[in-house]
Parts: C-alpha cells; structure tokens; sequence
C-alpha cells in the first residue's frame, strides 16, 4: 500500500496522492475577487487565496472535477490547469462544454479505469427539493491494496450517501464538500451543513474525512470551526483529519 496524503488548498480543492496518483478535487486557485454571474446565475465572492498556487502543485495525474458551472468549483487558474492536459473526470455536461485539456464526461454509477485503479461516478444533488438541477457528480477512487476513497462534490443528499455506502461498503477515506453553501436564487442548502457531513461520516463508516468547501467564499454559511464542532458533537471528532492550509499531511489508513 502506497501511502495516502492530502494537501488542502482552499474552499473544495485538495491535492490527494493516493496509489501513486497526484489528484486535485474541483480546482480552484484564483486570488480573491468577486464574480459577476451571468443572467440567473449568482455573483460569487472569494475571500481568500490558495494554499498553494497552480505552479507549486506541480504535475497532477487527476483532475475530479464535481461539475464545472460554478467558479467556487472550477474558477480561471483551475480552467488553466485542466487546459494544461491532465485527464479529468466530470459530468458530460463539462465534457461537451470545456475547450482543451482532456476533459472526460459521464452519466451516474459510469465507471473509467485508469490503469488498475477504477474510478466510478456517484450521484450528488447540488439543489434542494424540485430546484431545477445543476448536473454535478461525486467519485469513488479503487484499487486492490489501497484504501478506497469517496468525493462527494457539491452534493447535500445524505440519502445519496447512504446509497452510495451501501454500493461501497469499504470506504476508508471521505472527502466531504461542507459548508451549507447558499444562495439568494434558491431556497435551501447547495452543500451539506457540518452536522449532515459529520452524519455522512457515520453513514459511509469512513476512518478519516477531509473536510472541505468551508472557507474562503462568502456564501458558504458555515466555516470550518462549525464543522469541527458537529463533528465533536456527534462523537466522531477523531474521524476529522486537521488539515491545515497548504500543508502535506500523511493519513493513517
């Protein structure tokens, strides 16, 4: 077993080496600065920098990428880097819509191997009740000897999880997009409150989660100390990898 190491970056972006692989989650690496959203879509805020810039990442073997609409998930350096040629894995949508790189789309439950290591695409729901939907997606990482691995990007459904747990009864490690992200245009959370994500912990029976998508943007409405505090109140305080920005940190799993 090689080993597994997560570097957070910033709001849903970590850099995860797992089976040999250097993988990015939904990249994001602009400096502050506000968004303008087309018609309909909301202007979004960014607060703070990354971790780590594009460069200093140095070569990424993945991109997963939960769905490419919005820039909290994919801004100007993360269209950069996908440009720059590394396999990414997103919806058909991002597929169909995004020039260059190599940008491979797919429906829920599709599976694209990469080597040994098989990467299925699970469902995600990014807006409440009968809102009209974002198409958006989570990844399950595997492979023989290595612990497997769940993204959830943008997703608020914990009955998507428990599904997507019972599918995967072996999930190791989690990495959870928090935050209970709002908008004015919708009525209800985009993203998982901490308490859903310390629930979705205990759901997929993970050893360790890495959580994210809780700083650095002013709409999401819950940070990172009410994620660590759901996770205390729930008992499972010790499941909460410290993951502090810009830092390498080795997992035990």
């Amino acid at each position: 077993m090689s080993t597994t190491a997560v570097t957070y970056i910033g709001g849903p972006t970590v850099l995860l080496e797992w089976a040999g692989l250097r993988i990015v989650t939904d990249p994001t690496f602009d400096p502050p600065q506000t968004y303008v959203g087309d018609a309909g879509t909301a202007t979004l805020v960014k607060t703070h920098g990354p971790g780590l810039t594009r460069a200093e990442v140095g070569v990424v073997d993945l991109v997963l990428l939960s769905h490419h609409a919005h820039k909290d998930n994919l801004d100007w350096e993360g269209l950069e880097l996908i440009a720059s040629g590394p396999l990414t894995i997103s919806t058909r949508a991002a597929a169909s819509d995004l020039w260059g790189g190599s940008v491979v789309g797919y429906d829920d439950w599709e599976k694209h191997q990469l080597g040994d290591v098989t990467v299925t695409i699970v469902p995600a729901q990014h807006r409440p009740g009968a809102a009209e939907q974002v198409p958006v997606v989570g990844f399950v990482l595997q492979k023989a000897g290595e612990p497997t691995v769940y993204v959830s990007g943008d997703n608020l459904s914990l009955g998507l999880v428990k599904q997507i747990s019972e599918n995967f009864p072996d999930i190791r490690l989690a990495v959870l997009n928090a935050g209970a992200a709002r908008v004015p245009s919708v009525d209800g959370n985009l993203t998982l409150t901490s308490a859903d994500a310390a629930e979705a912990a205990g759901l997929l029976g993970a050893d360790a989660v890495v959580g994210v998508h809780c700083e650095d943007w002013q709409h999401f409405s819950e940070s990172r100390a009410d994620l660590e505090a759901a996770f205390a109140s729930a008992g499972r305080a010790e499941l909460l990898a410290a993951t502090p920005r810009g830092e390498r940190i080795e997992l035990a799993l």
